[in-house]
């Protein structure tokens, strides 16, 4: 029987949520750095991190704009990734699932019953509860997604490793250089 080396593989939750992570690395304020994917039929359709917008100075550049406690110079993660989904164009947003490394702000949670997102997945709770009591009351399902301690291992082992060199049965390709 041949050895196979069976990789773990996550559920879509899991999936997501990872990458949901990766796209918060992005991130240009460090007062959170949030990131949100967004998913129709379980194909990334968007995603979005908090963020100045595009030639606007960043908070890690120049500071934060502080207003009431909050700082309002850049976009949140949630608001980015419905605003790409309407740049990029043709669209949908409606029944769509949103990944979020943090729960939502009040107003974000609005832009996202706005947008007819059906389902949004939380990685953790930010500061309160409220905008999650906001976004059921809106019809829409929200999750609290559990950690699982096997997926995180297999994430942190697979980007400790490099990338293993492959060499096809038929043998190492030969690459053609312009002379």
């Amino acid at each position: 029987m041949p050895k196979t080396n069976k990789i773990f593989r996550p559920s879509w939750d899991d999936y997501f949520m990872a990458i949901t992570r990766i796209v918060a690395t992005r991130s240009t304020c460090d007062r959170l750095h949030a990131g949100a994917v967004l998913v129709q039929n379980n194909r990334i359709i968007a995603t979005g991190y908090n963020g100045s917008p595009p030639r606007l100075p960043h908070c890690d550049d120049v500071g934060h704009l502080l207003e009431e406690g909050h700082c309002v110079r850049t976009v949140h993660a949630e608001h980015n990734v419905l605003l790409q989904a309407a740049v990029l164009g043709s669209l949908s947003t409606k029944d769509s699932t949103m990944y979020t490394k943090y729960s939502p702000c009040i107003h974000c949670s609005k832009y996202i019953a706005v947008c007819g997102i059906r389902r949004v997945v939380i990685g953790k709770i930010y500061r309160n509860d409220k905008a999650v009591n906001y976004l059921r009351e809106a019809g829409i399902d929200v999750d609290i997604y559990p950690e699982n301690k096997e997926w995180n291992g297999a994430m942190s082992k697979l980007f400790k490793e490099e990338i293993e060199e492959k060499i096809a049965a038929e043998g190492k390709v030969k690459i053609r250089t312009k002379q």
